[in-house]
């Protein structure tokens, strides 16, 4: 089988080490900042395209060769229907259960928004944002402490194992697609650093989610503090008490070096966390947005 395969990423990197001999990469394509996938290619003699795709350049590369599919990786850019008729096969793998979570990082609004469950959905490329139709899909529980980057891990483990199966299908000749119920369908867009602040008016549940789906090796969820910030990857609840007309957001007691801090229903503390330029937090103090 000859592939195009258009990867980007730790992850896109992972997949095209981990495909089956008997799927042939003939090229690459991936993003300039992408360094491990432009080495790996380089590496292994593979013609290799690098930059924006959508000026035409991305199908002149492509043209003339031939394909069996053409396989999407952690790609960074949208697919246009030039690329798209390359193969008589263009799919995606997308890390979520499509229909729902079309859209960019959609592990980490999964766990923001306290999903049980998540996973990866193999689908035909069309010129919609993750549209297409549905050729594989496999899911897997979200725990309580999992974050983002443990979220990532399991694809790592799995996306591999669907590319396989889904060029098996191909190979064999007996792909099936099914429609996405597109009334169903959520959408979320890109994440920035700048989007992790937290707001200290949201229940304690929120602010814990919040914070494990933004965990290093991601920016991280942070918080300002006189004129500095707090950059916090992991928190717990505490018993501690309050009066319900403190402000949220109020430290409430330090317990060995750990801000113990209020919320509208119950005290969190913060259990790792950077203080960037801060020196030290006191008790009594406040956090803001």
């Amino acid at each position: 089988m000859k592939l195009a395969v258009l990867a980007s990423g730790h992850l896109g990197l992972q997949c095209l080490t981990r495909l089956p001999a008997w799927a042939k990469v003939e090229c690459v394509l991936t993003d300039s900042k992408s360094t491990g996938v432009i080495e790996w290619a380089t590496r292994n003699l593979i013609p290799l395209f690098k930059g924006n795709p959508r000026t035409g350049a991305a199908a002149e590369f492509l043209k003339g060769r031939e394909l069996d599919a053409l396989f999407s990786i952690n790609y960074l850019f949208v697919i246009e229907k030039p690329l798209i008729d390359m193969a008589p096969y263009a799919l995606n793998i997308h890390g979520s259960l499509l229909p729902k979570y079309r859209g960019r990082t959609p592990h980490v609004w999964s766990i923001i928004n306290n999903e049980p469950k998540t996973g990866f959905t193999i689908h035909l490329i069309d010129e919609g944002c993750d549209t297409g139709d549905i050729v594989l899909q496999k899911e897997f529980s979200i725990a309580p402490e999992m974050t983002g980057a443990d979220v990532l891990k399991e694809f790592e483990a799995l996306y591999p194992e669907g590319i396989e199966e889904a060029l098996k299908m191909i190979a064999d000749g007996r792909l099936e697609r099914r429609q996405q119920a597109h009334s169903q369908a959520t959408y979320y867009g890109k994440r920035t650093p700048e989007d992790g602040v937290i707001n200290w008016d949201w229940q304690k549940e929120r602010i814990y989610n919040w914070v494990r789906a933004q965990a290093r090796p991601y920016p991280g969820a942070f918080a300002f503090y006189r004129e500095g910030k707090v950059t916090i990857h992991r928190i717990g609840f505490h018993p501690q008490g309050f009066h319900y007309e403190e402000p949220n957001g109020k430290v409430l007691d330090m317990i060995e070096g750990k801000p113990v801090v209020k919320t509208p229903n119950g005290a969190i503390i913060l259990l790792d966390f950077e203080l960037n330029s801060i020196a030290e937090i006191v008790k009594g103090d406040c956090f803001h947005a």
